[in-house]
């Protein structure tokens, strides 16, 4: 984007002091006009071939999906003994892995 307004600011600034600078029209044998349109058109063929080289010519192609890579974690666990009641009431100890 920046690129582009650069240019298009330089191509402004160019048109402005080149019409400010045109001398009187001089009416001559007709040579004069003819060689003001092959000037038009060199700097028209200059001035677009500048515009279109400042463009990136390289197509970046089409988008592509890519998995992540996998992370392994190992998981810490630990075992632990808790206490419990069972159905007729009597205290047991039971191991319990806890992942955290």
């Amino acid at each position: 984007m920046r690129g582009h307004l650069r240019t298009a600011g330089a191509a402004a600034l160019t048109a402005i002091i080149l019409c400010g600078a045109m001398p009187a029209a001089q009416a001559r044998d007709g040579a004069a006009v003819g060689a003001a349109v092959g000037l038009g058109l060199l700097g028209g063929v200059v001035a677009g071939s500048a515009i279109a080289s400042a463009n990136n010519g390289y197509y970046p192609g089409r988008p592509v999906y890519r998995a992540p890579v996998p992370v392994y974690e190992e998981e810490v666990c630990h075992i632990e003994r808790r206490g419990y009641i069972d159905q007729y009431g009597y205290e047991r100890v039971r191991r319990v892995k806890i992942c955290e």
